[in-house]
């Protein structure tokens, strides 16, 4: 099977998938700049529906998932303050093997998160 990037949010908070999660995938480049290069939207599961990079797209290098936990805790009537203690999260992780799956999930609550590199 062809590498790929795949995610996932959990709400810690409330103890199931965060549903409608904005995520946007960067690319860091080797001179400092950062590139959009795929969006996505959780479903019901917490997930993307299609992997974010996959096959000849993911290439070896520097990337950033930012996530927008404070839109999405708010919706859920959860943002205790104005703004936010979390807004966006961004995780930034490196990719050595093309050909891997990299899953890099989010838990998370309004005040607080933690990522791992999952199957």
């Amino acid at each position: 099977m062809p590498g790929r990037l795949t995610t996932h949010v959990l709400d810690t908070a409330q103890g199931r998938p965060a549903a409608g999660v904005a995520i946007e995938l960067w690319r860091l480049e080797a001179d400092g700049a950062r590139r959009l290069i795929a969006s996505a939207i959780t479903n019901a599961d917490g997930r993307t529906d299609a992997p974010l990079l996959a096959g000849d797209g993911l290439v070896a290098g520097g990337y950033e998932l930012l996530f927008d936990v404070g839109a999405y805790f708010a919706a859920q009537g959860l943002a205790p303050a104005s703004p936010p203690f979390l807004g966006q999260v961004p995780l930034r992780f490196g990719i050595a093997d093309a050909g891997a799956h990299y899953h890099v999930p989010l838990l998370v609550s309004p005040w607080a998160y933690s990522t791992y590199r999952g199957s």
